[in-house]
Parts: structure tokens; C-alpha cells; sequence
């Protein structure tokens, strides 16, 4: 039953034999069922190798100011030849500022395959939508990213 049926789990293999009067325990069932291989998925390094050229990153990072103000920099990064594309600064930064500045930054169809961002809140709807309009596909940081950034 679980070579002919590869997307049942143990829970429904065993559900099943219940309706056809075999007793037997769950815990058996899964023991015995035949294990599928997955194909291996990509490395995170793996990933970067094969989409450098076509990969830029995204982010925020503050300055104080000498009479205690913040300002908040936003920073594109192409990671071919680790230049700096385009960045801006602002007081107060928000979700429509920087999908303008996304806009500036590509301008005419010169946007890359794939944008590299952490899960910001300042990265809003409008971000998203600004993105996706520009045919880029977002890959987002794993949430514990920031805490290696910070250690």
C-alpha cells in the first residue's frame, strides 16, 4: 500500500488497514513503509553560485546624526562585482519610499532575476507588489539570519 501510494503517511496507510480488518499498530506501519528518496535540494552556496550575476541585495542600515537625529539608509548591493547600485537616505522611511527607490534603482527594464532581502517591516505591500510588477523574484533571509549579523 505505501509502494502504490507514495503521498500517504503512516496515519492514513494505517487508517486504511483498520477499514479492511487488519490490526495492526501504527508505529508498525511506519516501520515498514517503504522510505521514497527526495531528490537533493540546492545549498544555500549552491544558490549563490548559480545566480550571482543575476542577484542584487536590499537593506536598511542607520546613521546617527551629530544632533541625535537617525537616518536611515537604503542600500542595493549587486553581488557580481559587489557594487553599490543605488542608495538613498531618509528620516522616515516607508513602504511607498522604498518601492520608489526600487524603481529608480532599475530603471527601463534593467531589473535583476532575483532580489535579496531580510523580513523587514519596512519591506510592506507596497515593496512586495513593486517587486513582483518588476518581474524579480524575492528570496528572503531565514529569520535566525539577523541574530549571526548581531553575535
Amino acid at each position: 500500500m505505501s509502494r502504490d501510494n507514495p503521498l500517504w503517511g503512516a496515519p492514513r496507510i494505517h487508517g486504511e488497514l483498520l477499514k479492511l480488518g487488519i490490526a495492526v499498530g501504527a508505529t508498525s506501519v511506519s516501520k515498514y513503509m517503504v522510505r521514497h528518496r527526495k531528490p537533493p535540494s540546492q545549498t544555500w552556496r549552491t544558490f549563490l553560485e548559480n545566480h550571482v550575476k543575476n542577484m542584487v541585495s536590499v537593506d536598511f542600515f542607520t546613521v546617527p546624526t551629530i544632533q541625535f537625529q537617525v537616518l536611515y539608509v537604503f542600500l542595493v548591493l549587486a553581488h557580481d562585482h559587489r557594487w553599490i547600485l543605488h542608495f538613498a537616505v531618509t528620516a522616515h522611511p516607508t513602504a511607498e519610499w522604498t518601492a520608489q527607490q526600487l524603481r529608480e534603482a532599475f530603471p527601463w527594464d534593467t531589473a535583476p532575476r532575483h532580489l535579496l532581502r531580510d523580513r523587514d517591516r519596512i519591506f510592506g505591500n507596497n515593496v512586495v507588489d513593486q517587486i513582483k510588477a518588476m518581474g524579480i523574484k524575492q528570496v528572503l533571509s531565514a529569520p535566525s539570519a539577523a541574530s549571526a549579523w548581531t553575535t
